[in-house]
Parts: structure tokens; sequence; C-alpha cells
């Protein structure tokens, strides 16, 4: 039986939201088993609630990423540095960004950000880390951001071909910029590590006053037979802890 467990991201509810410690224990009274990007300071009121880490950045910024080879050596030093992080806090993804184009052709993008990943991926597969390349909008959230369409992550990790370099496959950043979820997810779960949710438009509940089907979306998920996290990244409309259980209990009946 696959396990799948729901997260939820820190700055979503924290502090515009709740305080750090209303968020913990609301996240933790609701039933997720994580919460992703947590700042250092607070990793210790994470693991006072039961709860893991499922995933921080493992470098910054997200607009200078690993499509600069000027960057690669700065680069490979702070990955490296997250990735004994990881080992010790047993946080299993580490959030990777391609940077923006600031004019280089996306040919060009996708064989450097490869060439970067390259020099950290014997690390990751030591340390049993993945290193997952988020795909973000460039339409909405991230203007010129490189890594925007699906396509183009995978031509990255399979340029890499380290069982380590896979994708968060964000779905409300993808139904901006290409839709078609479903066939998406099921074409290429291999090269999926983790998944983020949030309605569309407007980033928010996955209610139904967005346009994507999430029951349909978590149950592709599932028959993929993905094992790893489900992370949701919304920011609620309303009430913060009563959207942090309705998200849970909503997607938990098809997880």
């Amino acid at each position: 039986m696959n396990t799948i467990s729901q997260s939820v991201a820190w700055w979503c509810f924290v502090p515009e939201k709740l305080t750090a410690e209303q968020f913990v224990n609301a996240v933790a009274d609701a039933g997720y088993k994580a919460i992703e990007l947590v700042p250092p300071e607070y990793w210790s009121l994470v693991d006072d609630h039961g709860l893991a880490l499922s995933a921080i950045a493992a470098h910054q910024p997200l607009t200078i990423g690993l499509n600069r080879r000027d960057q690669h050596d700065r680069l490979e030093e702070e990955i490296k540095a997250s990735i004994e992080n990881a080992k010790r806090l047993k946080i299993p993804n580490l959030i990777c960004f391609s940077g923006n184009r600031n004019g280089l052709d996306d040919q060009a993008g996708a064989e450097t950000t490869a060439e970067g990943f390259v020099r950290v991926a014997p690390a990751a597969e030591v340390a049993g880390i993945t290193l997952a390349l988020e795909l973000l909008n460039s339409k909405v959230d991230h203007p010129d951001y490189q890594a925007d369409h699906t396509a183009w992550g995978v031509q990255v990790c399979r340029a890499v071909a380290s069982p380590r370099v896979k994708l968060v496959y964000d779905v409300y950043h993808m139904q901006v910029m290409e839709g078609d979820i479903i066939r998406t997810i099921r074409s290429i779960k291999d090269y999926i590590s983790y998944y983020h949710t949030a309605g569309n438009p407007g980033r928010n509940d996955l209610d139904e006053d967005q346009e994507l089907f999430y029951p349909a979306i978590l149950r592709a998920i599932k028959e993929t037979g993905h094992a790893g996290y489900v992370t949701h990244e919304f920011v609620p409309k309303g009430d913060p802890i009563t959207a942090l259980k309705t998200a849970f209990d909503t997607c938990a009946m098809y997880l």
C-alpha cells in the first residue's frame, strides 16, 4: 500500500495568519506529518510537536540559480552544506531552483542547470537526499523563471541521470503555465519527488471556487505509486486553522 503523507508550507501561514506556535499546534492537531520551509530557528519547535521537516531550500535566492555557470562554485558549496543538514535532520527533500532566464536560451539553460546538478548529485546519492528542482510559473508569480514547464524540468533530470535529482511538481504553478495536470503526472511520475498543491486562480484553498478538481488529481497521484509527500502551499482565504483542517481531511479521503 502506498504511503503518502501530507505536509504544509510554513510561509503561507506564518506570520501573516498565525504565530509560529499557533501554526505548529494547528498542523499537529489536524493530523499532518510534516511542515515545509521552516526557518531554522523553529526546527526544534516542529520536532517538539512530533512533526517532520519535509523539505527546505537547498540554496538562495530562487532568481539566481543553477542555470548560471558563474554561480556553480557558490551553489555547490551551499547545496552540499544543505545536504549535510538534511542528512542530520532526516529531511528527505532539498528544493533547488533554476534561476531566472535573464536572456538565456532554454536549451542552454537546461544544459547548464544539469551541469550544476552533476556537481552535487553524488553527494545527494551518498546521503540519500533528493534534490528537487521546483517548477514555478513565470506568468503570474515568478516572472522570467526558467524552470516554468514540465518538459524543461524533465530534460534536466534526464541529462543528470541521477535517482536523487527529481522535480517538485507544483499543481498550481503548472496549471497556470500548461494545464493537462493528470496526464502529465501519469507520464512523468518517475521524475517527481513530491507535489505542491493550491487552488487556481488565486493560490488559495482547494475548494469549489477554483478550477482544479483535486479529488481526481489526488487519486491520480496515488495511482502512480507515489510514496512521498503532498505539500499544501496555499494561502487561506478565511480562518487559517479551519483551512488547515479542511485541506487535510478532504485530501485524506483520496490519498
